[in-house]
């Protein structure tokens, strides 16, 4: 099973972690609030955790490909662009309507768990 597209968006998406951290780290620290930059931080934070997942479950999946673990995938990345993406937005552009977005985010990062769980738990190969 090739998988250019997700491992393609799971390395930029580390590459991206390591640039906003160095940017939070260095160029907002001294810009922004605590509290944005907290929430910067857990943007990056977030995105960081699901990126490492994407990449494990990749891996597992070369082993030993389940229903299940393609979505999860997709779920992580989509809950990724919507609640990290809504978080650098809201600290950076001033976009405070985001916010609303934000948890649509979280709640697509936790169904990916879910689905996860799920396949695990059902074991039942994939057919491609």
């Amino acid at each position: 099973m090739h998988q250019k597209w997700p491992w393609f968006l799971a390395a930029l998406s580390g590459f991206l972690i390591v640039a906003a951290g160095a940017f939070g780290a260095h160029a907002l620290a001294n810009t922004l609030s605590p509290r944005d930059l907290e929430v910067f931080h857990t943007a990056v934070r977030y995105q960081a955790w699901h990126t490492l997942a994407v990449m494990a479950v990749l891996g597992w999946q070369g082993k030993q490909a389940l229903r299940g673990q393609r979505l999860a995938i997709w779920l992580w990345f989509a809950g990724m662009v919507l609640f990290s993406g809504s978080l650098y937005l809201l600290v950076l552009g001033g976009m405070r309507a985001l916010g609303i977005v934000t948890p649509f985010g979280g709640l697509l990062l936790m169904a990916g768990w879910l689905v996860l769980a799920w396949s695990a738990w059902r074991q039942r190969p994939a057919t491609s």
